[in-house]
């Protein structure tokens, strides 16, 4: 089995490249500058050249505010994209694993967004992956896997938990907005289930690829500054109108996880426990 990874410069990627090769699995990863998933020749190309057995497609447009004034170059990354990998992958006979997002749902719901629950985006962002989840599904109905996931922290790029580390060290006080909640989600924890849904017997389809459980920037904030030994009520909650953003945030994207068990399969662990595991490493690269 091979496997072919784009975005390869990327947190998930690169978590996902070192867990193949602990593995033993063949494993390419290319960046923009090896393969522009916009650009079908360039696709044509790079898969011809590795006739892989999984694509897992990592590469995306993921500047949520900035797709609100440039949501038609959005669209050639984040849907256009996908459909190149779609109809190569197709004709290669492999599996195409894309990773989406939770911003294709409004982001107003009051429980958990199922797999099969409407989309609704709210942002450009959101509107441009949706068009990458169609493609996909509609064009590999039985080797096509959207894994839709959120709030992704890891040791092998910018994110949240790393800039809580930082700021921890560096102001008494850090305000964090309290009135939007997801799911915290480890990089390594995400690459573990696309490992298993690139070897295993799972269907084709949506999967939620996120933590369980729940929490708020704010509460995320404050478990960090607890597990450095720091004191988490220098975590100053204030709600999302103090930040103004181009593109809205969802208030609530927490998203269920019923197409791993549907699948026979175990959804990612709770939050808290993951944040834990991955904290070495987190603060020893902060």
């Amino acid at each position: 089995m091979t496997w072919l990874v784009t975005g390869a410069g990327g947190m998930l990627a690169r978590d996902l490249l070192l867990r193949l090769a602990e593995r033993g699995e063949a494993a390419v990863g290319v960046d923009r500058a090896a393969m522009d998933v916009t650009d079908e020749d360039a696709v044509r190309a790079v898969l011809d050249d590795h006739r892989p057995s999984v694509v897992v497609n990592c590469a995306a447009w993921t500047a949520v505010d900035a797709a609100e004034s440039a949501e038609g170059e959005a669209l050639r990354v984040n849907g256009e994209g996908p459909r190149h990998l779609a109809v190569l992958a197709a004709k290669h006979g492999a599996r195409l694993l894309h990773l989406s997002t939770d911003y294709v749902f409004a982001g107003d719901a009051a429980a958990p967004y199922r797999e099969s629950d409407r989309p609704a985006p709210r942002t450009a962002y959101g509107r441009t992956k949706l068009a990458g989840e169609q493609a996909v599904l509609d064009l590999m109905p039985g080797d096509g896997y959207v894994v839709r996931t959120a709030w992704l922290y890891g040791a092998g790029g910018p994110n949240f938990v790393r800039t809580m580390i930082r700021l921890e060290r560096e102001r008494d006080t850090v305000d964090v907005v309290g009135d939007q909640y997801g799911q915290p989600t480890w990089t390594a924890d995400l690459a573990e289930k696309l490992v298993a849904l690139g070897t295993g017997g799972a269907p084709a389809g949506i999967y939620h690829g996120t933590s369980a459980g729940a929490a708020s920037w704010y509460d995320l904030a404050r478990e960090v500054f607890w597990l450095l030994g720091a004191d988490p009520d220098r975590v100053r909650r204030v709600g999302t109108s103090a930040v103004p953003r181009p593109a809205p945030r969802p208030a609530y994207s927490v998203l269920g996880h019923g197409g791993w068990a549907a699948a026979g399969a175990e959804p990612i662990r709770d939050w808290r426990q993951a944040l834990a595991a991955a904290f070495p490493a987190l603060r020893n690269s902060s």
